[in-house]
């Protein structure tokens, strides 16, 4: 008993002294996947991810979705360089979803389907620029200091999962193609993932886009199809179904800008859609979605409801194209079990965005 509590004193001591510990603290290897935006939602969680003392952020893949992939390199660029983050690797992947044609018809797509709740069509309503480099100089007004890989997504996946093999957990936080496309071309490294935690989905409420389906997965319902039914160690889903309960009011973007000071992120924050329609109008609401997924990763214990089932995505073109489905006995073949998220403690949830262990462009 009195060595342990010599061993205990000594370690004690040598944080004092040295402000380290003396030895390494595991950390959660995150490679994010990401149809990236400016602050929310994917910025926030990128950047929330990436300062976070128990993860160690590996990299970061695009693809089109909310934006353009152009737009989605440009934005993660600049929001590494403010965090002062950018040996981060990014690295750019597919510009367009699996089946083909899907924008040039979107709008005959929309009368045949239907619209839901939610307006924002991402990619599908915006013109293709040209370059990343062309989105961040006009969007920034300034040159970047730093440039995406020369390494295209899905391969910088595939790499990235057989240099850390039983390590990294995947944050899909935009639609599936590259992680779809990783696992179809390098199938050796779906036993090497540690787990899949997602944004994606509506299993027990209507979609947001369309009454059937929610957007990231509806964005490439084929994709998502190939993703969720991959027999990855883990799966976890934060779709709709707890996205919709976590509202983000007025208070909560007072309360954030606060946190960021004068940090480049809180100007990014006032710029955002977000940020313009607070100023619009004060009793604007909005949701946090991939935001919940960083959250998670960051602090399992988050989570205070579950349901353990078998889900699956309809890849049929037709009025349910997109739908996200859970079964929770009789599944069909190929479907796999996955943690869809309930409820989370919301209290944590903002004290955690709101902590500047998070943001190191507010700490400077």
């Amino acid at each position: 008993m009195k060595n342990t509590q010599h061993l205990v004193f000594f370690i004690f001591l040598l944080f004092l002294l040295t402000g380290h510990a003396p030895f390494a603290l595991s950390k959660e290897s995150v490679l994010m996947d990401s149809d990236m935006e400016d602050s929310f939602d994917d910025g926030v969680a990128m950047v929330l991810l990436a300062n976070a003392p128990g993860v160690d952020l590996v990299g970061v893949t695009t693809l089109s979705g909310n934006y353009w992939v152009a737009e989605s390199v440009a934005s993660a660029v600049r929001q590494l360089e403010i965090e002062g983050k950018s040996f981060i690797p990014v690295a750019a992947g597919l510009a367009y979803p699996l089946r083909p044609n899907r924008h040039e018809l979107f709008a005959l797509e929309r009368n045949l389907l239907g619209a839901g709740h939610d307006s924002w069509l991402g990619s599908f309503g915006l013109p293709e620029p040209k370059s990343w480099q062309e989105v961040y100089t006009k969007r920034y007004g300034l040159a970047p200091t730093a440039k995406p890989i020369d390494k295209h997504a899905v391969d910088f996946i595939i790499d990235s999962v057989r240099a850390n093999p039983g390590q990294i957990t995947v944050a899909a936080t935009g639609p599936c193609g590259n992680l779809a496309l990783a696992v179809r071309k390098a199938p050796d490294i779906i036993p090497l993932i540690k787990r899949v935690v997602y944004m994606g989905g509506s299993f027990y409420k209507p979609g947001n886009i369309t009454p059937a389906a929610e957007f990231n997965w509806f964005f490439d319902p084929e994709a998502a199809k190939m993703a969720v039914r991959t027999p990855f160690r883990e799966q976890i889903i934060i779709g709709l179904d707890v996205c919709e309960k976590i509202i983000f009011r007025r208070a909560h973007y007072d309360r954030l800008l606060k946190t960021l000071g004068k940090s480049g992120q809180a100007q990014l924050l006032r710029n955002s859609f977000l940020g313009q329609s607070f100023e619009k109008n004060p009793d604007f609401t909005f949701f946090v979605w991939d935001v919940l997924v960083s959250a998670v990763i960051i602090d399992p214990s988050i989570i205070i409801r579950e349901e353990n089932v078998f889900i699956d995505v309809n890849d049929q073109y037709g009025l349910s194209y997109g739908q996200s489905l859970a079964y929770r006995e009789t599944a069909p073949a190929g479907a796999q079990r996955a943690r869809v998220v309930l409820d989370i403690d919301e209290k944590r949830f903002w004290d955690i965005l709101n902590d500047k262990t998070y943001w190191a462009s507010a700490r400077q």
